[in-house]
């Protein structure tokens, strides 16, 4: 047996004939930028996340971007996130002009570690402007002590929802809390273009009229140009794969959730690993199923299971404040020892809606195999 990391071309079968009509629709009326179906996705995307704005743009690193700068966040600003993420969620704060401000991840959750924030905050009294919590591998922050936070110290709060599409947090979405989420659409994400996308979301008027014009070289109106913008605009194709997919999302999500319960059965009682932890209170969509290898073997196993048949990933094995591009920082090796020790253990296994039970099976019995654990 073969087990993909992702499954693209399943999921595009099981859709076929209602995207090729949309993406077919858009090419005969060629609206290709920022045509009829993008106002239409970021009106049904906000009220799928309950927000008043979603402004469509062409990425997630740039919705992030937007975002901060929208919130008037730049040179001489800092920003905190965590050491444990993507580098394009510190990119984001870079590009706006801010700079990072790390803090190191939860041991049980993997996000942003809530009981270092306000230690972080009161060392960058006066610098710091906004916290950027990231949602990461489908997994909610801890959004409540961080809101709670943020509130006291008078601080924006601009989540990283770029993994989390329809995630909940105590009853909510997230990308909602804050005064303003990115998300990704890049096409293994749960809801996926079939290209580069992002959005952002916000419940605030200033922030989505000023994003409206940064995305497109800073206008409104066509040639009146009030501010140097940018172009990142959600090509209308993209806006109309994705307004196919986003009613399958919740059912894609659900199945997500029955292929780690999978895992979680499977894998129960191999003292090697640790599997996710969920927040009490938090509904997790698992873009990302990492169990953590804790007996020094990860790369080991994952030669194992690729050589089963079984690809598997590594998200991600240089924490941000070893990686050169953040040598600025001034950080080395000890800094931020949860984020380093999780890089040297985390292992991504196949998770996609299509996974089905004998897959998950296959996977956890080749783990348990590798482990000699019957």
């Amino acid at each position: 047996m073969t087990v993909p990391f992702v499954d693209l071309k399943a999921q595009y079968a099981s859709i076929k004939p209602a995207v090729d009509s949309a993406v077919l629709d858009t090419m005969a009326r060629c609206d290709f930028i920022l045509g009829a179906k993008v106002k239409e996705f970021e009106e049904a995307f906000a009220e799928y996340l309950s927000v008043k704005h979603v402004i469509a743009v062409s990425s997630g690193t740039s919705a992030l971007r937007l975002a901060i700068e929208a919130m008037g966040i730049g040179a001489g600003d800092e920003v905190i996130t965590t050491a444990n993420t993507y580098i394009a969620s510190c990119e984001a704060i870079s590009h706006a002009g801010a700079s990072v401000r790390l803090i190191d991840c939860d041991p049980r959750t993997y996000n942003l570690d809530v009981s270092k924030l306000e230690e972080a905050v009161e060392r960058g009294k006066g610098k710091v402007k906004a916290i950027l919590p990231v949602h990461l591998y489908g997994q909610p922050a801890d959004m409540a002590p961080i809101m709670e936070i943020a509130e006291r110290h008078k601080l924006a709060v601009i989540e990283d929802a770029a993994q989390a599409h329809g995630a909940l947090y105590r009853g909510r979405r997230v990308g909602s809390f804050g005064n303003a989420a990115g998300f990704s659409f890049y096409p293994g994400k749960n809801l996926g273009a079939y290209g580069d996308g992002g959005a952002v979301a916000t419940n605030d008027d200033a922030v989505a009229e000023s994003l409206l014009s940064k995305r497109n070289h800073g206008q409104r109106v066509k040639y009146e140009h009030l501010e140097v913008g940018y172009c990142d605009r959600l090509d209308t194709i993209q806006a109309a794969v994705l307004l196919t997919k986003l009613p399958h999302l919740d059912n894609w999500n659900e199945s997500r959730r029955t292929a780690a319960a999978n895992y979680k059965k499977e894998l129960a009682g191999v003292p090697q690993i640790v599997l996710p932890y969920v927040l009490e209170g938090a509904v997790p969509i698992y873009h990302l199923y990492e169990i953590a290898v804790v007996d020094g073997s990860r790369d080991d196993l994952a030669t194992y299971l690729r050589a089963s048949g079984i690809d598997v990933g590594l998200h991600y094995p240089i924490p941000n404040h070893l990686q050169r591009a953040y040598a600025q920082l001034g950080h080395h090796a000890g800094d931020f020892p949860v984020a380093e020790k999780l890089a040297g253990q985390l292992l991504s296994l196949p998770m996609y809606p299509e996974l089905s039970a004998e897959q998950v099976g296959y996977v956890a019995g080749k783990i348990r195999s590798f482990f000699h654990v019957n």
